[in-house]
């Protein structure tokens, strides 16, 4: 059943990083945003037509990539990357309005916000103990509600993302509280498969390709295509198909768009050597930059090349 183009999803529950990147992307501002409670129901939604896309976590500077988001790329119904957006992960510590920051002494947040957030805490926090809870959302929802641990203890303060506190009304106490002040986490837009958006100039081509057999040089067969064609990769990753111990396949972005001539070649190479190509999209870039296009391997260079061919054949 056909959606309104103003409902998307995104990775749940509310008062989170994703949806902090949901409510930034330009496509979706005005939307109605619903969030979902796994990667898997997020996007499924998409493919039942429910919703005409959702915001979902792909990679982050720190952890890496997030498994559970490549591998619905992977299997399943083929779905499509649409857009891309990155954000700085900052943690913030907050807690019911007239606490003070001295007299915090039981704080819950999510386990990954713990780890990167240890050595504030040890520092300004040293006697404070640290439970964990299910996501940061869920961690501030517990401090404004008042729900008590397992030991009966109220919790003072939540590590959790900035939006949090505003949703749960909260006071931050401390912002920026993490370890690592770089972080940053690589959100996309996953709708139905369909034309991308236009070449910007500035763009990427995410896509899988599935190995024929394994091989003596079946990945150099693979980076071979774009490598001979001027195509950069800017990240490659290997994930098991599913379908039985040691299939792999290769999760690639490209820089470039699926309409530049030498991206176009590529994927039409890695056709050839590859048992599947998945493509997954070609969208504008997060970060703006317009990578540099080597001699003999612009639009023209290659047109030129093939109207040289088509000349000899029809001589």
């Amino acid at each position: 059943m056909p959606v309104t183009s103003g409902r998307y999803g995104y990775l749940g529950p509310e008062a989170t990083f994703t949806e902090a990147a949901a409510r930034r992307l330009p496509l979706l501002l005005g939307a109605e945003l619903e969030p979902f409670a796994t990667v898997h129901a997020a996007i499924d939604a998409v493919r039942a037509g429910e919703v005409a896309g959702s915001v979902v976590p792909l990679e982050n500077s720190v952890e890496g990539s997030v498994n559970a988001t490549l591998d619905e790329l992977i299997r399943g119904e083929p779905v499509t990357i649409t857009a891309e957006l990155l954000l700085p992960v900052t943690f913030t510590l907050m807690a019911r309005p007239g606490v003070e920051l001295a007299s915090i002494r039981r704080v819950i947040t999510h386990p990954v916000a713990e780890a990167q957030c240890r050595t504030w805490m040890n520092k300004t926090l040293p006697e404070a103990t640290v439970s964990l809870g299910s996501s940061t959302a869920a961690a501030a929802e517990a401090v404004a509600r008042g729900v008590t641990g397992p030991a009966g203890e109220v919790y003072d303060a939540a590590i959790a993302a900035p939006i949090a506190a505003d949703h749960y009304g909260l006071t931050p106490l401390a912002g920026d509280i993490g370890d690592d002040k770089d972080a940053v986490t690589r959100f996309v837009l996953v709708t139905q498969p369909g034309r991308p958006p236009r070449g910007t100039g500035s763009d990427k081509t995410s896509l899988v390709a599935y190995i024929r057999d394994d091989h003596p040089g079946a990945l150099l067969e693979i980076l071979e295509q774009f490598s001979t064609r001027g195509v950069n990769l800017t990240r490659i990753e290997s994930r098991p198909t599913g379908n039985g111990m040691g299939r792999y396949c290769f999760v690639m972005d490209a820089e470039g768009h699926l309409t530049d001539e030498r991206v176009g070649e590529a994927l039409m190479g890695l056709r050839r050597v590859c048992g599947d190509v998945r493509f997954l999209g070609s969208y504008p870039r997060a970060d703006g930059i317009r990578p540099p296009v080597g001699r003999g391997m612009s639009n023209d260079d290659f047109r030129d090349a093939a109207a040289w061919l088509d000349s000899l054949r029809h001589a």
